[in-house]
């Protein structure tokens, strides 16, 4: 027998230590259940609960905007209160605010019940990013990528179980998907307990409450990230579009790069993200990630011009391609995100980062379906040098990001 075994890999590449693992099982299972949940949720509120798609777009959209909101002072609060204690409660809150929506008959309940979900997923977010630096030590990059990991590999697992729900089509099948998103926040929630309390990080003195909004090079940095988020959508919403609109590929090409796309980051997050630590890591991994998308853009854009198997085999090649640039650029946000941020302050700055992201998530649809559909292989060429420009900033900034922080001696001085 192989020593270890599988199930002692999985453990290896899962963490370390009795935390490590802790906050990975619980990540995982959360996004089990967000899978679950994503994949059937407009269904749910269109088809058996009755109201217009315009209407739940509307819903969810206020509930983005006012979400988008909470991440910063969330962030904040768990700077000051806890990073566990304010993730638990905002997983609590997502239990209870997504079990209510099999309760949904009216827009206005959805609206109200879809923002008080929003918002607790962005302070739950906050908080997380400063939960993992205290779990992950001296290495919170490494043992982000590693967690990213599992999350692929949670949201793959559950989108299956939706599929099943979707296949059954049933009202009781769309409830039991909601009900499962919502134990699995339960779930996380006590799978929390588990972790030590980790005390709260004392900030120094005279320094002002919100310092992320005067850091300069985080700032640019939010931006970029934000910006660089539009490849996220190139392949759930863009990609999809342009192969069934211009090319002659089959359709199951659509399932097969989103199976790719999983896949490949599953494997290959952990191998990559492993070699990205440092902050000028990061940038230099920013600038990887962007030439990769420089070459992945046109090759999506040629599929429009070769014959049927050629197309499905270049947008193929081209998913390969650019998923190898969303794991570099991945693993250059989280060296920079976590190491442009003082210890102490994580969570407003993970609060902060996660606004930045939010944000350009929201534009993307609109951005990437009117200008660069609009422009045809012009738009998806333009994206391709966007990406690329963007990508090359990276080691600049992160030059700037630590030349403007505090020096160990400088910041001894100042706690004493």
């Amino acid at each position: 027998m192989i020593k270890g075994g599988v199930a002692g890999r999985i453990g290896r590449m899962a963490g370390n230590n009795g935390p490590e693992r802790v906050l990975v099982a619980a990540s995982f299972v959360n996004r089990v259940g967000n899978g679950l949940f994503n994949a059937a949720s407009a269904l749910y509120f269109t088809l058996v609960v009755g109201l217009p798609a315009a209407q739940v777009g509307a819903a969810l959209t206020i509930a983005g905007v006012i979400g988008l909101c909470a991440g910063i002072p969330g962030g904040h609060l768990a700077d000051r209160r806890g990073a566990r204690v304010i993730m638990m409660l905002a997983l609590v809150v997502q239990a209870a605010s997504m079990a209510s929506l099999v309760l949904v008959e009216s827009w206005t309940a959805l609206t109200v019940i879809a923002t008080v979900d929003q918002i607790a997923a962005a302070v739950g977010g906050a908080a997380w990013g400063a939960l993992v630096v205290r779990v992950g030590g001296e290495r919170p990059a490494v043992f982000r990528a590693k967690l990213r990991t599992f999350v692929n590999l949670g949201v793959v697992l559950g989108t299956l179980g939706a599929g099943l729900a979707l296949a059954a089509d049933t009202r009781g099948a769309y409830v039991a998907l909601i009900l499962g998103n919502a134990a699995s926040f339960a779930l996380c929630a006590a799978l929390l307990l588990l972790l030590p309390r980790y005390p709260v990080l004392a900030a120094p003195p005279r320094q002002r409450r919100w310092i992320a909004f005067a850091d300069r090079p985080f700032l640019v940095f939010t931006a970029l990230y934000g910006a660089m988020g539009l490849q996220y959508p190139v392949v759930s919403l863009l990609l999809p579009i342009w192969i069934s609109e211009h090319t002659e590929s089959p359709r199951w090409t659509v399932a097969a790069l989103f199976a790719v796309n999983s896949a490949f980051c599953v494997l290959m997050q952990t191998r990559i993200g492993s070699r990205i630590e440092t902050p000028y890591d990061g940038g230099r991994a920013f600038r990887t990630a962007g030439l990769l998308f420089l070459v992945s853009c046109p090759m999506m854009a040629l599929a429009a011009y070769a014959p049927v198997w050629a197309a499905a085999g270049l947008v193929l090649a081209a998913i390969f391609v650019h998923s190898l640039g969303e794991v570099w650029e991945s693993s250059a946000c989280f060296a920079l995100g976590f190491g442009l941020a003082p210890d102490h302050a994580q969570g407003q700055y993970q609060g902060l980062l996660g606004l930045g992201f939010n944000a350009g998530q929201a534009l993307a649809p609109a951005i990437l379906t009117t200008v660069v559909l609009g422009l045809g292989t012009t738009g998806w060429l333009l994206l391709a040098l966007f990406f690329a420009a963007l990508g090359a900033v990276g080691p600049s900034l992160a030059r700037w990001g630590m030349r403007t922080r505090p020096r160990p001696d400088v910041a001894v001085e100042a706690a004493s």
